[in-house]
């Protein structure tokens, strides 16, 4: 039994496992060559790998659902809250998360788009699939993927703030 968008989360729920994967790579190929983890690595790679894994579980949330025979309308808004709830909670908390840890707020950029983009596109998913409008599933798959498209930028944009930190070269004994 399919139904609507089913392929498009599978799909999106495969790509967001993959980046998951590769980030990790590249802080570990990092250290690799040398570099010390940092606070703010380890923030960063902990924060993409916590939005990815909700952003995974809503993909995939759908399907499940719907394999218990629940109404189509019962899926869209029981995914809608139990994705929304978690993701806005990691949106809204970034900036103290990250000050707390690292000591300084994020960049203007990453707030814009990481924090107050994403937080406005999944509350506004939120109301729209509770509303009940016309296109449901649609208004939850393009929150999910431009959801998806900030924690990417934001990982690029860290990205570039890490590779500018200097590599200590480690000392062999």
């Amino acid at each position: 039994m399919e139904f609507r968008g089913e392929t498009l989360l599978y799909t999106l729920a495969g790509l967001m496992i993959t980046f998951a994967g590769f980030s990790a790579l590249l802080f570990v190929i990092r250290q690799g060559a040398g570099a010390r983890v940092s606070p703010l690595d380890r923030f960063i790679a902990k924060n993409v790998m916590s939005y990815t894994f909700v952003l995974t579980a809503a993909a995939l949330l759908p399907p499940l659902l719907a394999l218990y025979d629940i109404q189509g309308k019962w899926v869209w808004r029981g995914s809608a809250v139990l994705f929304a709830m978690p993701m806005l909670s990691l949106q809204i908390t970034y900036p103290r998360r990250r000050r707390k840890v690292v000591g300084s707020a994020p960049p203007p950029a990453i707030f814009a788009v990481f924090v107050v983009l994403g937080s406005a596109v999944t509350l506004s998913m939120l109301c729209y699939v509770l509303a009940s409008f016309q296109y449901t599933a649609a208004a939850y798959i393009t929150a999910l993927t431009i959801d998806f498209f900030t924690v990417i930028f934001g990982f690029v944009s860290a990205l570039d703030i890490i590779m500018e930190q200097p590599i200590e070269e480690l000392k062999i004994r």
